[in-house]
């Protein structure tokens, strides 16, 4: 089994990231999924921006798209992202009247999935969402991270 890093994203949330590309070494044996705040409307660089700060291959999510070890997955707009078992699962995004919440869907799905193997890492942003998706990994027995306030790009982080 793939160990799987969930990296949950908002403002600022990106530049962090990258930083965290830069450092990392290419043969982690871990698979890396950003669910990052994106416009519904538009289309997204985020594959184009991550490929030029790692030499991992970063490849956006398709449905039933099978989790490999030492790359990047990053979530499509105008969608939610899960997981099940090794395989990333896409639907389109739901409308809801109250906020969306990608990130915590999302770690909530890989707390279920991969139970104490589950990573979960929350980067700089300014709402609470992924507060729950983390509180899932943990409960599960999984690893948690979270970016400080200092470092944050916006201090309500």
């Amino acid at each position: 089994m793939v160990p799987v890093v969930g990296i949950g994203a908002s403002a600022g949330g990106l530049e962090a990231f990258t930083q965290v590309l830069k450092h990392l070494p290419l043969d982690t044996g871990l698979a890396f999924v950003l669910v990052q705040h994106l416009d519904p409307k538009h289309g997204s660089l985020l594959t184009e921006i991550l490929s030029r700060e790692t030499r991992m291959p970063v490849e956006e999510v398709q449905d039933g798209t099978s989790v490999q070890p030492n790359r990047v997955y990053v979530i499509p707009p105008n969608t939610s992202l899960t997981i099940a078992g090794q395989v990333l699962r896409l639907k389109p995004r739901e409308q809801i009247s109250g906020p969306h919440l990608p990130i915590d869907q999302f770690l909530r799905s890989l707390a279920e999935s991969c139970g104490n193997k589950a990573i979960g890492v929350i980067l700089s942003g300014t709402g609470s969402d992924g507060a729950l998706g983390l509180a899932a990994i943990k409960a599960e027995g999984g690893i948690i991270f979270a970016q400080d306030a200092e470092s944050a790009r916006f201090n309500s982080m």
